[in-house]
């Protein structure tokens, strides 16, 4: 089983989604990045676009966010945007 890590996806008027992850695959704007447990530290400015989420049990949460950036520490991954929102 792949490890897992903590992760929250916040926008400027709420947080959209907080929990375990195996894997978060978001777009910046150098292009798209894949974070898995174990990933060094890492700062990112996020372009607009989807944000992939899959939990341990191997299910997948979309979202989008815009404006924004992609923190890495210490086996925790956060999302902070201007707008974020789950895929519909």
């Amino acid at each position: 089983m792949a490890k897992s890590f903590d992760v929250e996806v916040v926008s400027a008027e709420q947080l959209v989604w907080s929990g375990r992850a195996t894997r978060i695959i978001a777009r910046t704007i150098e292009g798209e990045i894949g974070i898995l447990a174990g990933h060094e530290p890492l700062l990112a400015v996020l372009g607009d676009g989807p944000v992939r989420v899959t939990l341990e049990d191997g299910r997948t949460i979309d979202m989008t966010a815009a404006d924004g950036f992609l923190s890495v520490e210490q086996d925790a991954v956060r999302v902070v945007a201007r707008v974020a929102q789950l895929a519909a």
